[in-house]
């Protein structure tokens, strides 16, 4: 895989806060490479640390794009959902931005059928027909409906699993990241001070509860995968 340029500095990650980990007092001792100091009682993430493995993570985002694999990206806390979907949207990704409902891939089977009857309702719903049902039936289903594209809308279009997912906060999202490790999926995972940067394939040390943190990192991983996909228009 060739390296390519990023456009990755330090002072735009310190502008963004990408440095302030988490207090001392809550760390994971795992994390102690990534970490170059204390400051008034919080962890100062290594940025050289951070850019380099950006840089790798956006190497294989682009070279994965570039070959049609598809990727999923994962964040539901509050601070990191809005730039979750705009960043998925704007990669032409899937999105999980709310509760991560278990077994989304490990039983992807199940999966699968909630996307269809979603697919179906939203279909019966542009046509017209749940409004020419009893009242009690139409409540029901456009409950069930407003249900499926609150926490599935983001991985309406998906058909199968994803090649590699990217993900948020490694806390928060424990159990999609163990659904990857189970299925062999490979991860890029945002973490902070307090996670095990030994979970996923690539672990990229960064704030994880800064906005302007989120989003810097996702708008690198995002345009490496535009960048791929353009490549494989140019290429095809």
């Amino acid at each position: 895989m060739i390296r390519r340029y990023w456009n990755i500095n330090l002072e735009e990650m310190l502008e963004a806060g990408v440095h302030f980990g988490h207090g001392t007092r809550k760390w994971n001792p795992r994390m102690a490479p990534y970490i170059s100091a204390k400051r008034k009682g919080i962890h100062i993430i290594n940025l050289t640390k951070t850019a380099r493995f950006l840089s790798e993570a956006c190497d294989l985002v682009f070279d994965a794009a570039s070959r049609r694999k598809q990727f999923l990206i994962v964040g539901t806390k509050n601070k990191a959902a809005d730039s979750v979907a705009r960043a998925a949207i704007r990669a032409r990704c899937h999105y999980v931005n709310k509760k991560w409902l278990g077994g989304i891939l490990t039983n992807w089977s199940t999966t699968e059928t909630r996307l269809q009857k979603f697919r179906d309702l939203r279909m019966e719903e542009k046509a017209g027909k749940l409004n020419r049902l009893p009242k009690g039936d139409a409540a029901r289903l456009k409950r069930q409906l407003s249900y499926l594209q609150t926490y599935l809308g983001g991985i309406k279009y998906m058909t199968g699993l994803p090649d590699i997912v990217i993900i948020v906060d490694q806390q928060e999202e424990y159990t999609a990241l163990r659904e990857c490790i189970t299925l062999g999926i490979p991860t890029i995972c945002l973490i902070d001070t307090n996670c095990d940067p030994d979970l996923a394939d690539i672990s990229i040390p960064a704030n994880d509860d800064a906005i302007a943190s989120i989003r810097l990192i996702l708008n690198k991983l995002v345009f490496a995968i535009c960048e791929g996909r353009f490549s494989y228009i140019r290429n095809s």
